[in-house]
């Protein structure tokens, strides 16, 4: 089991304290949602810290679900091309066999 640290971030001017495995990935993580909240800040600069949170979220989620989607459809893909190159190696090894 990873030990985990203690890494002090800061998120839309406020600071938390994390316990994380691998620090590098938690920086990015953190960069990401506070970028994502400055953006939504921008555009819903009237709007509370708790709306711009939430939707900030939201667009995280959605984020999230194109690239699970993404991912789905690459692997669908990729299992076709294996499908497909496991019956030439099969029709190859048939060939080979009644020559």
């Amino acid at each position: 089991m990873t030990e985990k640290k203690k890494l002090k971030v800061k998120i839309f001017d406020r600071e938390f304290s994390l316990l994380v495995e691998n620090e590098a990935v938690a920086a990015d993580l953190v960069e990401y949602v506070n970028k994502v909240m400055e953006e939504t800040k921008e555009d819903l600069s009237d709007q509370s810290l708790e709306t711009i949170a939430i939707i900030a979220a939201l667009n995280i989620a959605y984020d999230l679900s194109l690239e699970k989607n993404s991912f789905r459809e690459f692997s669908i893909q990729a299992t076709d091309k294996i499908k497909k190159i496991k019956l030439l190696l099969n029709e190859s090894d048939l060939m080979s066999t009644t020559s």
